[in-house]
């Protein structure tokens, strides 16, 4: 390790917790939590959710970026970017890592969770990109996946959000991340018939190979 990285060699094993469905703000306290009581020890984690309906706004978010919330709660989060939607169907990534431990810059963390979701939808026959202007990944200029992170004493946690099956229509009472008219896509509509957890299977398997780390296991109990 080199530069500003910790002493200890980041575990080779990466952590997946499987939530299922569940609320957005239980889920993003107990992050926070994790990310305060963890040590340079603690191994990293990465939690794998669906929520019931939310906006969330990130940490310099607008009001005006929230066009017409109607009986869809807005929580007000303190992770980067703008406003965002999640909801059952959506494949939701929450990366709690050491970057210093692993060595990474913010800019390279984005980059290589962006490969991951890139070469996900390519395993899938879907051609996406990256846009250095507007972290994320779009597909023929639709977003299908967002990305917004926290760093706290070198830790980061929230992270990314895949659009796989679910209700776009929310997506319409918002300027999502930000920007008025973006178009949002998802996986059902590029690839046709898709199984989630398979979808989940295969990002697991991209993250561990993009964060560098040599295998993968899946942890077990709450995350209170």
């Amino acid at each position: 390790m080199q530069g500003v990285a910790a002493s200890l060699e980041a575990p080779a094993t990466l952590g997946f917790r499987e939530l299922g469905v569940l609320p957005y703000e239980p889920v993003w306290h107990a992050m926070q939590r994790f990310t305060d009581q963890r040590t340079p020890e603690t191994p990293d984690e990465i939690w794998l959710v669906q929520h019931e309906k939310v906006f969330t706004q990130g940490q310099a978010g607008k009001a005006e970026h929230v066009l017409f919330a109607g009986d869809i709660p807005v929580v007000q989060a303190d992770r980067g970017g703008q406003v965002t939607f999640h909801g059952p169907g959506q494949l939701v990534a929450y990366l709690l890592l050491d970057v210093r431990r692993l060595n990474f810059g913010v800019r390279e963390l984005v980059t290589r969770i962006e490969r991951s979701l890139i070469e996900l939808l390519s395993s899938y026959g879907v051609s996406a990109a990256a846009k250095l202007d507007a972290p994320g990944v779009y597909v023929s200029g639709a977003k299908i996946a967002s990305l917004g992170l926290r760093l706290r004493r070198g830790c980061s946690f929230h992270g990314l959000a895949l659009n796989v099956d679910m209700d776009l229509a929310p997506f319409g009472r918002i300027n999502p991340c930000g920007y008025a008219g973006l178009a949002m896509t998802q996986l059902r509509d590029e690839a046709g018939s898709i199984e989630f957890a398979e979808v989940s299977a295969r990002l697991r398997a991209q993250l561990v190979k993009h964060l560098d780390y040599a295998e993968q296991t899946t942890l077990t109990g709450g995350i209170d």
